[in-house]
């Protein structure tokens, strides 16, 4: 069978490509494919004929159904891609909709490749077509195709940039993709529209595409921008620019060591995001809107509202053009509205207008101007803001330019209001700054003697705005401008005016340089030859920029590349800017200045005499001056300028006009460059005097050498205007004398053809001069010289005289094709400027005549209307003079294709009529435009009527007169292989043929046409015969023996000997000689093939002996084949991705039998990777060869384990395969190798991953009940392997779907092996008590063999659980609950024999020996089930510690079989037990706390409370256990319980007040890692879980002793240890952590920080001060200042904490700083903080200073004060109930102020309150009275104030002032003003210099830091919290703490009486606070 492939394969070479391609045998297609991929590739030459001959074969050939045959379909197409240029790019379309159809939904690497292949045309610059399948892709149902055509689009725009794709084409694409229900194409959407903001900007792309995306999209992508940065560059270029390169390099010699600018082309294009949008029509709208009725009304809210509504409309990007005339009017009332309001809003809509219509705006503007430069007189800034915006979005978007507003801007300037001169000054500036260069040469003049009547103005603003302007304008064209206006300014001024145009000059300049140097070295240059690097669209979500390419040059490196060099050396003269050709104004005394020693003063005096004499001298002089000039080329402008300023083109003097136009003359010949400028200065008086006789011939010499040195088309141009307005008739027509000379000499390369015409056509032969009209008739027909015959088609509307005379001229000068110029214009002219020669002939754009009726006719059904559209056409061309452009043209081929078919035969000649006709006029862009029509017409030739074949030919030779005859080759061979053409076609194409190529002499393309030629050859018809004969003689004369050389070996039949006959006999025998060496070894029939092929006498009847006979050596030569193929690696996994074959396996549970294309992957890849003996042993349909294969891998297992890993799952798929076969041998052979293969894995300790597993387990749990007992048991012991190997959770869902087979034996088999699942494994699997269900209600079925496996499994699971089996049976019958019965019976019994005790006791034991001896010591007696491996990296343990377990030793109590009796064995169970034993623990916990919760007696509570932080510890330990346990594949039942049984503790208060700080710690930290670990998501019920922990930690944070939480989370903003998070990170992942556990940390600090003003009672503040003192000391000083720079959020919550203490207790917080050692040196920082703090909230007026701002009382003022003021105490408490009274008046704190009060009468007992209350209501003291009753009585009870509301607010009296309090009569003792900060300091008995040292301190650590503007964002919407406590009142900057200091350095202030307040400063300070709080 190999045979007779071998046989088939040689035997396909020998057919035509075509026929190979298309074979019924894959294998003949597949070895096609390779060989044209090869061809191509040898392939060098972009023009080579093969190439043109291959383009039609890709569109079917990447189509094939066969995976592998398509694969190296579009490898050959690659090939093909990179060795052809443009020119086959005719082919893009409909090969790229192939791919599109049939490549996107392959394998992998077919879409990767078909992704290259997109690229590859792309670069052949066939994007329309790509684009325009890329739509249709886009658009397929199939998600999987379409997001290989949004990647190879993403990658497209990535590589090839903006400038060759166009963005408004994808921008269009998109908003459909937004909404694509699959994920993959919405991601690879979003990467899309992020590459497009790299090249167009993000606010283009926002304003486009974001309107249309939904919300939560929107997000995603405004988060993505920020990693996007704008301005990319391509990596790619196209061929054609590629194809540049080599000349760049050739020219890098010349350009040395010269600096080289950037690229343009590699510079990012700018592009307008108004050219992106598409116009909105918005006066429809407005019409309905109440713009109209609004605008008249006479409140002024309703005009404004009227105008908002066209600002709104306004706001658009781009507005549809439209008649705004009336709205414009409307407006510019509105602007003087007596409403300011009103004004501004009119302002804006105009501006909104102006940006919206740009120049459709300009008359509208200039309409508005006068009255918005008027309005600048406003003050207000909104309207002054509002009219400067408007001004500069007028100018900026076209609508104005600085000659419009000329006017305007005079009148402006000489407004009384000097604020009107500034401002619009001001905006003259702007519009200087942002014009070109050109408009300010042009209106200078204008504006500068203005700007320096500004600078007299006698307001300063005025005269700035001048300077600024004259500024602009000298940066913008020079100082040349300003000069003569300089002189009349004085010094001062001319001083301020010249350094600010240096220093804007100076701005610029360093600016450009910058930008220049920062680009050197950045280009990137693509190579299509690089490895095509697969790029997903998706990718740029992850933040990851595309790789960068790799840059030829660094960017210090001066000496680059010869390519780089040339490269940046062509750029450079892109780079420069357009010559500027219209010369400024320039008086003699300039001219003279300029010029200085140049030429001598007494030559410039002579050519000022009045005698002609001197002035002849004076030139004579000057000639000889400039002759011996040595640089010439520096002043040749400034010479120029000289002579036609003295003696002038006035001149009267004949000689002295010669010599000016022979020194002008002498000067534009010899000097480098001449510029244009001089050009337009001279041609006006040069064209004059060749109007004079005398100095003709001197000045048509000098018109000459300005063509020569910057191009006749200049010249001429610049010629037409002054010969058509020219008052002198000689002018006209002595000029166009010289044109017809300088046409002879420079040819029309140069020239605009079109102008030239039109110029002769409207005024040489309309004027009434003879002479002119003659001359004008000369130079048509010089033209016709160069241009041909076509010039006649563009006057035909010339008189008939005149054609006579012109067809008399065209006879003396007959065309003579491309004839090479006399003259040639200097290199450094740029040629760009005209498109020269035939080309530049003018052709029309005919496709506003081509009407949707013109289309229509020709599909009507009247053949009448058929024939006149037909006719139309027809008219057209004779209308556009036979010269058309391709343009819109695409519809009308269309129309006329259909034609050719039609029914009508004189319609198909008339067509074919037509198309010639639209071919000839149309030119060389008929191949592109027409769309292959020109096969259609071909088809013509099919006819059997010789008129039809007349016509087709007729049509072919115009065809040819368009396009040459290569572009028609690949139609043409088409055309000869189509079978449905008749003979006689044949034979007329072939004599067509013929004929063409006679006239050639050199055609290589020929030879294409040898292979139809050589097939027609043995046609049956004689004449084709013939034909093809003659043909064939014609293709060997014009392509050359080496190409007949190349091209033999497709020779066939008779032809071959012709061609033998008609080369030497040499050339063809060299190639067959080398054969006769191999004669001796080859059989006799391939030896006489080569003796008759050498004497050149082959026949057909020889060609069949020419394959190997049956005695020949094809054994021999496969057995050497087989040896060179052993000597290599048996499996080749380079090129292996197994990830991506992975990702497309269907993960299923349930087996289904493998589909036929699933079976062609398979092989596919067996071939890609398995060595080709191997592969075909194994794919062979003989089991002996498969049984061979597998041996073979079977010895070579132990070596090459790594690669069968990689291969693992392809193999896997050939296990299934075979398994799904009914032989019997390989099937056992598979079954003895897959246990070693197992065990191989195993020790390689590798795991099967999910897509393996789901490969093969479904097969082999569905064919283990297979009907020979040898194969199921080797089947069951490799299920057993693999259960052991893989994960018994994993493994289980595959054989409880063996449970639902239809094959009864598998049913039994996957019975038994759950039995065996529950013998060896225990009840720990995930699921398996939860399905024994399955298993019991297999006892109702039919087969005995059935049930009894069913029962058997049943008793096993009764001999483990016991009677706790008959919960999990189900719903049974009586009849099975029987059998079950006696089945267990029977078990009992069983067990007994064997003395394994009774069923259940197993579990019992196991639960002893936990709480006897520890899991460890369980796990190690083999009691506990073995569970599936713990994490690899488990946390450290920081639950119970050892010392712990000995304080607290294990009790000896036993639990019953059924779980835990009482609350101590339950505790014990949860400590020590499993995760699924600890759960019958938890159980009877959460039992005891929900009993203790419900009693009314808080007695069992009280009991608990004992036991309640042994508990929380044990739980806190068991949660990591469970969370790990569960991650393995377990259960997560044991989780829920441990969390429920938590929320059950921490919802009793007295509970969760016990538990102590270390295990509060220990827990919240083990709550927030597993909040923060992104696996938890993933496990079973893992939502639920996520927020039972959220849920718990809120429940933690509201019932746990505050102060507890608050150190603990306070502890907790340090960083972790490494060891306790869950799983290994780097360094920097560490780090992402710690700032993710952090973040959490202070959401929770946030949540009791916001609380804190109802809570602070309950909280230990000495506690707390002294957590936040620790956490500052162990920061330090520096960190802080670093941490308070880099806006740290662990930080500022910190000080956010204690700003809200200060806050709340004010000075009183100083009381509780008993655990902070404030007398270390350096004192702590947390006192700078403090002191920082209370003199912030005191300038803010939160609470009242105690005493001068910055005095501290740290120690007690009683020692320090003995003698304190006697009334001080009387003062401040009246101070204080005044604010407590104005609490109690506030319904939010009146509860705080009650409080209050009652503290103050306890502690002043004396004091009657009620007697300061003699001004208030009765119902006020009534609500107070009331008040301290009911706080008395909780105070009594033990509660605090967080838990008082009242039951009624305080009366609405209440919200009155407080009443005046009676003085207490009290005298101070000492004057306040003697009082000196010393006084203080020494009181307080503190250091002076410590509280700068403080101040100093903190002002430096504030440097650093940035106020908090708002507060932190939560991301846990569990934890999420309102808002934060304010924490920026801390962050004063240091320069106010420095104002402040300075202004007090002494304060002045009552000292606070300390001994009078006995204590009760705290309270005090409060008081104070609260009292001003409100205010």
């Amino acid at each position: 069978m190999a045979d007779a492939e071998e046989k088939l394969l040689k035997e396909a070479k020998k057919l035509p490509w075509e026929d190979r391609l298309a074979h019924k045998n894959w294998k003949v297609r597949n070895e096609a494919n390779v060989d044209l991929a090869s061809v191509c590739d040898s392939i060098t030459d972009p023009k080579d004929p093969r190439l043109r001959e291959f383009g039609h074969l890709f569109r079917k050939t990447v189509a094939d159904s066969n995976a592998p045959v398509q694969e190296k379909a579009l490898d050959a197409l690659i090939a093909f891609l990179k060795a052809a240029d443009s020119d086959v790019s005719r082919y893009g379309k409909e090969v790229c909709d192939a791919i599109a159809a049939k490549c996107l939904t392959g394998r992998p690497k077919t879409v990767q490749k078909a992704q290259e292949a997109f690229l590859l045309w792309v670069e052949l610059e066939a994007v329309d077509a790509f684009l325009d399948t890329l739509e249709k892709a886009i658009k397929n149902k199939v998600a999987k195709a379409v997001v290989p055509a949004v990647d190879v689009m993403f990658q497209a725009l990535s590589d090839f940039g903006s400038k060759i794709i166009p963005p408004k084409r994808i921008l269009k694409m998109l908003p459909e993709l937004f909404d694509h229900q699959d994920q993959n194409v919405r991601a690879s959407a979003k990467g899309v529209t992020l590459e497009l903001c790299r090249w167009i900007g993000k606010d283009p792309v926002k304003s486009i595409l974001f309107e249309k995306m939904r919300d939560t999209m929107k997000k995603e992508l405004e988060a993505e921008l920020a990693n996007v940065s704008v301005g990319a560059k391509p990596a790619r270029k196209i061929r054609s620019e590629q194809d540049k390169e080599p000349e760049a390099e050739a020219s890098s010699d010349v350009v040395g060591d010269r600096p080289s600018e950037e690229p343009v082309a590699d510079a990012p294009q700018e592009i307008d995001e108004y050219d992106l949008m598409d116009p909105v029509d918005i006066l429809t709208p407005l019409e309905k809107s109440g713009f109209w009725e609004g605008v008249k009304a006479t409140k002024w809210s309703e005009r404004k509202e009227g105008v908002a509504e066209l600002t709104k409309l306004a706001s658009t990007k781009k507005i549809a053009p439209g008649d705004f005339s009336e709205i414009c009017r409307t407006l510019k009332k509105l602007i003087t509205d007596v409403n300011l309001a009103v004004a501004v809003e009119a302002i804006q809509a105009i501006g909104n207008l102006a940006r919206g219509l740009r120049t459709h705006f300009s008359a509208s503007s200039r309409f508005i101007l006068p009255v918005l430069l008027e309005k600048l007189k406003e003050k207000k800034p909104t309207v002054a803001e509002a009219l400067t915006q408007t001004l500069q979005a007028m100018y900026k978007a076209g609508c104005l330019n600085l000659v419009d507003i000329i006017e305007d801007v005079k009148t402006a300037v000489k407004n009384k209001v000097p604020l009107v001169r500034s401002l619009t000054l001001n905006w003259l500036t702007f519009c200087l700054e942002t014009s070109n260069k050109a408009l300010i040469l042009k209106a200078h003049k204008e504006y500068v003697p203005l700007c320096m009547e500004c600078l007299n103005d006698g307001t300063p603003d005025v005269r700035d705005a001048a300077f600024s302007a004259l500024a602009a304008i000298a940066k913008s064209v020079g100082m040349r401008p300003l000069e003569k206006s300089l002189e009349k300014l004085d010094d001062v001024r001319r001083k301020k005016l010249s350094e600010m145009i240096a220093s804007s000059g100076g701005e610029s300049a360093g600016t450009s340089s910058v930008a220049v140097q920062s680009s050197v070295g950045s280009t990137t240059t693509g190579n299509s030859e690089a490895s095509f690097v697969r790029k997903s669209a998706a990718s740029m979500l992850s933040g990851k920029r595309p790789a960068p390419v790799s840059k030829k040059a660094a960017p210090g490196k001066t000496g680059g590349s010869k390519k780089d060099g040339a490269v940046r050396n062509e750029s450079s003269k892109s780079v420069e800017p357009p010559e500027d050709v219209e010369p400024a104004e320039m008086g003699l005394e300039e001219i003279e200045n300029r010029l200085g020693s140049l030429v001598k003063p007494e030559t410039i005096s002579h050519l000022k005499s009045t005698v002609w004499k001197e002035r002849l001298e004076a030139t004579l002089s000057l000639k000889e001056e400039i002759v011996g000039l040595q640089e010439l080329d520096k002043s040749v402008e400034i010479l120029v300028r000289l002579l036609c300023a003295v003696p002038g083109w006035n001149e009267k003097n004949v000689q002295v006009q010669q010599q000016v136009i022979e020194i002008i003359t002498y000067i534009s010949s010899t000097a480098a460059k001449f510029p244009k400028k001089c050009v337009v200065l001279c041609i006006t008086g040069t064209s004059e005097r060749v109007a004079d006789i005398k100095t003709r011939a001197t000045a048509m010499k000098c018109l000459t050498a300005f063509c020569e040195a910057v191009g006749p088309g200049f010249v001429f141009e610049r010629l037409y205007k002054i010969m058509k307005e020219h008052k002198n008739p000689k002018v006209l027509s002595e000029g166009l004398l010289w044109m017809v000379s300088a046409v002879d000499d420079f040819g029309v390369s140069l020239l605009k053809l079109k102008d030239l015409i039109d110029f002769c056509k409207d005024v040489g032969l309309q004027s009434s001069a003879a002479a002119t009209r003659n001359a004008t008739i000369k130079l048509l027909g010089v033209l016709h010289k160069f241009v041909g015959p076509d010039i006649k088609g563009f006057l035909n509307d010339v008189k008939p005289a005149l054609l006579s005379a012109l067809d008399t001229e065209y006879e003396k000068n007959p065309f003579e094709g491309t004839v090479a110029p006399k003259r040639v214009v200097k290199t450094s002219v740029s040629t760009s400027t005209s498109a020269g020669g035939l080309d530049s002939l003018p052709r029309e754009d005919i496709s506003s005549k081509i009407t949707p009726n013109l289309l229509k006719g020709f599909e009507s059904p009247d053949w009448k209307m058929r024939l006149e559209s037909i006719e139309a056409v027809n008219k057209i061309l004779e209308e556009a003079n036979k010269r058309i452009q391709p343009t819109g043209t695409g519809e009308l081929f269309g129309g006329l294709r259909g034609r050719l078919l039609d029914s009508n035969k004189n319609l198909v000649m008339q067509t074919l009529t037509t198309i010639g006709g639209v071919a000839s006029a149309m030119g060389p862009t008929v191949e592109k435009a027409s769309k292959g029509i020109l096969s259609d017409v071909l088809k013509c030739l099919g006819d059997n009527k010789k008129h039809m074949r007349e016509c087709t030919l007729a049509a072919l030779d115009m065809w040819l007169g368009a396009v040459h005859l290569d572009k028609m080759i690949p139609y043409i061979i088409v055309a000869l292989t189509d079978g449905k053409m008749g003979a006689e076609g044949r034979k007329d194409l072939f004599d067509w043929l013929t004929k063409q190529l006679a006239g050639l002499s050199d055609f290589v393309d020929a030879i294409h046409l040898l292979k139809p030629a050589s097939t027609a050859m043995m046609d049956k018809s004689a004449d084709v015969r013939k034909a093809a004969e003659g043909c064939i003689s014609e293709i060997l004369r014009v392509s050359g023996q080496e190409t007949i050389e190349k091209n033999i070996k497709d020779i066939q039949g008779p032809a071959l000997a012709l061609v033998l006959e008609k080369v030497r006999p040499g050339y063809v025998q060299e190639p067959f000689e080398s054969s006769k060496a191999m004669a001796g070894s080859l059989p006799k029939g391939v030896s006489k093939v080569s003796k008759s092929t050498s004497n050149g006498t082959l026949k057909q009847g020889n060609r069949s002996r020419a394959l190997p006979t049956k005695g020949s050596r094809p054994d021999q030569i496969t057995s050497a084949h087989d040896i060179a193929i052993q000597s290599q690696s048996l499996l080749n996994t380079k090129d292996s991705n197994k990830d991506d074959r992975e990702r497309l396996v269907v993960r299923r549970i349930k087996f289904e039998e493998l589909r036929p294309e699933q079976i062609q992957d398979l092989e596919n890849d067996m071939m890609k990777f398995f060595r080709e003996d191997l592969q075909k042993r194994l794919l062979s349909p003989d089991f002996k060869k498969q049984v061979d294969g597998l041996d073979i891998l079977q010895k070579a297992l132990p070596s090459l384990s790594k690669e069968i890993i990689e291969v693992l799952d392809i193999l896997l798929r050939w296990f299934v395969l075979q398994l799904c076969k009914s032989n019997t041998t390989c099937l056992l052979k598979v079954l003895e190798f897959l246990p070693e293969l197992f065990n191989t894995l195993k020790d390689e300790e590798y795991c099967l991953t999910e897509a393996e597993a789901a490969i093969f387990l479904p097969c082999l749990a569905e064919k283990l009940g297979h009907n020979i007992e040898k194969v199921r048991e080797k089947m069951r012991e490799l299920m057993k392997q693999i259960i052991q190997a893989y994960s018994v959770a994993k493994t289980f869902p595959y054989i409880l779907e063996g449970l639902r087979s239809k094959n009864n034996r598998t049913r039994i088999e996957c019975t038994d092996i759950i039995g065996y699942l529950l013998e060896t494994c225990g009840t720990e699997i995930n699921g398996l008590l939860k399905h024994l269900n399955m298993v019991a209600s297999l006892t109702a079925e039919r087969d005995g063999e059935l049930r009894k496996a069913a029962l058997n499994t049943m008793a096993t699971g009764y001999k483990i659980l016991g009677d706790d089996i008959w919960r999990y049976v189900g719903k049974l019958t009586d009849a099975q609950k029987s059998m079950l019965d006696d089945r267990f019976k029977w078990k009992i019994k069983e067990m007994e024999k064997r003395r394994e005790g009774r069923p259940g006791d197993a579990r019992a034991a196991l639960r002893r020996s936990v709480r006897e001896n520890g899991p460890e010591v369980a796990e190690q007696s083999g009691d506990l089930p073995q569970m599936a491996p713990g994490p690899l990296f488990p946390r450290q343990n920081y639950g119970i510690s050892e010392q712990v377990l000995e304080r607290n030793p294990v009790p000896q109590t036993i639990a019953g079989v059924n779980g835990p009796t009482d609350w101590n064995e339950a505790l014990d169970i949860i400590m020590f037990g499993s995760p699924e034993q600890s759960v019958e623990g938890m159980k009877v916990v959460c039992h005891e706390l929900a009993q203790a919760s419900n009693d009314p007696d808080e007695s069992a509570i009280d009991e608990l409370v004992k036991d309640a932080d042994g508990l929380v510890s044990c739980l806190a330990n068991k949660v990591a256990k469970t969370f790990d346990v569960s991650l393995m594949g377990a259960s997560s039942r044991s989780c829920k319980y441990v969390l429920n049984t938590l929320m059950q503790t921490f919802q009793n208060k007295k509970l969760a007040h016990a538990v102590k700080e270390g295990t509060l710690t220990s827990l919240i930290t083990e709550l927030l890692l597993w909040l923060l670990d992104e696996r938890v998501p993933r496990m079973e019920d893992g939502s639920q879980l996520l927020k039972a922990l959220n849920v718990l930690m809120l429940k933690i944070l509201d019932n746990a002793d505050r102060t507890s939480s608050f150190v603990v989370l306070i502890s907790l903003l340090r960083p972790l240890d490494p060891s306790r998070w869950p799983s290994p990170a780097t360094a920097e992942g560490y780090a992402v952590r710690n700032q993710k556990f952090s973040d959490l940390v202070v959401k929770c600090l946030i949540k009791l920080t916001k609380l804190l003003q109802s809570t602070i009672y309950e909280v230990d503040l000495d506690r707390l001060l002294q957590s936040i003192h620790v956490y500052l000391q162990e920061l330090g000083m520096e960190e802080i200042r670093r941490r308070a720079g880099a806006d740290d959020k662990p930080l500022r919550m910190v000080k956010t904490v204690l700003h809200e203490l200060v806050k709340l207790r004010g000075a009183a917080i100083k009381g509780h700083l008993s655990l902070v050692p404030i007398d270390m040196r350096p004192q702590p920082i947390i006192l700078a903080y403090i002191d920082l703090n209370l003199e912030t909230l005191a300038a803010a007026r939160m609470l009242t200073a105690t005493g001068p701002v910055g005095q501290t009382h740290w120690t007690d003022s009683s020692v320090n004060n003995p003698s304190p003021p006697a009334n001080s105490a009387d003062v401040q408490l009246k101070q204080e109930l005044g604010a407590i009274f104005k609490k109690i008046g506030d319904k939010q704190t009146s509860t705080i102020g009650l409080y209050d009060l009652y503290h103050i009468t306890k502690a002043y007992p004396k004091v009657d309150i009620f007697s300061q209350l003699q001004n208030a209501s009765e119902a006020f003291r009534t609500y107070i009275r009331d008040g301290l009753a009911q706080v008395e009585k909780n105070a009594a009870a033990g509660r605090t104030p967080s838990s008082l509301p009242l039951s009624t607010p305080p009366p609405s009296s209440l919200s009155l002032p407080s009443p005046d309090i009676p003085s207490l009569d009290v005298k101070p003792l000492m004057n306040p003003r003697s009082d000196s900060y010393t006084d203080d300091i020494r009181a307080s008995n503190i250091n002076p210099g410590t509280l700068d040292a403080i101040r100093e301190r903190m002002r430096t650590m504030q440097l650093a830091s940035e106020p908090v503007s708002k507060a932190m964002m939560p991301t846990n919407e569990n934890l999420s919290t309102d808002n934060v406590p304010p924490m920026n009142q801390q962050n004063i900057p240091p320069s106010h703490m420095e104002a402040k200091s300075q202004q007090h350095p002494h304060p002045v202030g009552l000292p606070m009486d300390e001994k009078a307040l006995s204590g009760l400063q705290a309270r005090m300070q409060r008081l104070k606070g609260g009292s001003l709080e409100h205010m």
